[in-house]
């Protein structure tokens, strides 16, 4: 008696739940969508740059010195060159980048200027590792005379410190810094297969070869906020393209030495 007194029941329930079903389907709400990008204007401008830039990256990345070295025709003597200059680099951007952190210290990127200060003082440190596998002290690449054309990089990078934006720096450091770590990368291999270093004393040139994965997303953010702010886009090329020019004529100094 039970299911027999149940089953019209039953059978209206179901029916009217197919209706709702039916019926209802187009009014719920759709299922959320992933977060938005954020920085849509600063990565298609650095699209942009990176595409105009090419040329230059290629030239950085196809440098006669980083296939030289890797054929092992690279003396000594021109890695100590190298070491010299470098330090004398090191100890620039240190101070360029610790002047960033006093001017945008109290802005919503303040970490990425801050990282950067940090991975200078350890760059420093890996390099002086560098320096003694080279026979060298620190007194030495100190005493060191550095070639104007390797050094037109940390100049032009202490000029971005004091006068430059946020995003002009972002953006300029967010194209240079991979093509730089391609290099030394590479010079890291060479330098362990061909002339017989240690992953120690060669960890300066590791160091750099890849960026942490908050790296990029920190520099877009600062850009993107300055594009919604009063950024200039044409400023912000003209940083990343000297920068870069700047970085081939370091490998040209180099390369010379």
């Amino acid at each position: 008696m039970y299911t027999t007194r149940m089953r019209p029941f039953s059978i209206w329930g179901v029916a009217f739940c197919l209706t709702l079903l039916l019926t209802g389907a187009s009014t719920l709400p759709a299922a959320a969508a992933g977060p938005a990008d954020p920085t849509p204007k600063a990565r298609r401008l650095i699209r942009e740059i990176r595409a105009e830039l090419e040329p230059v990256e290629e030239q950085i990345r196809n440098h006669p010195y980083i296939t030289a070295l890797e054929n092992g025709q690279i003396s000594l003597d021109n890695l100590r060159a190298f070491a010299g200059e470098q330090y004398h680099i090191l100890k620039s951007d240190l101070r360029s980048n610790a002047h960033m952190v006093t001017r945008f210290g109290a802005t919503s990127g303040a970490p990425f200027f801050v990282d950067l200060v940090n991975g200078e003082s350890i760059a420093i440190g890996l390099m002086l590792d560098f320096v003694a596998a080279l026979g060298l002290t620190e007194a030495d690449v100190q005493a060191y005379e550095p070639r104007p054309k390797g050094q037109t990089y940390p100049n032009y990078a202490a000029w971005l410190g004091f006068y430059a934006s946020d995003a002009d720096i972002a953006a300029a450091y967010l194209v240079n810094f991979p093509v730089f770590g391609e290099n030394t990368g590479r010079m890291g291999a060479a330098l362990r297969n061909r002339y017989g270093f240690t992953a120690q004393q060669t960890a300066f040139f590791d160091f750099f070869s890849s960026l942490p994965p908050s790296f990029e997303p920190a520099a877009l953010a600062i850009i993107a906020a300055g594009l919604n702010g009063c950024a200039d886009p044409r400023s912000i090329k003209r940083a990343a393209r000297l920068l870069q020019a700047y970085e081939k004529d370091f490998w040209d100094a180099v390369a010379e030495n």
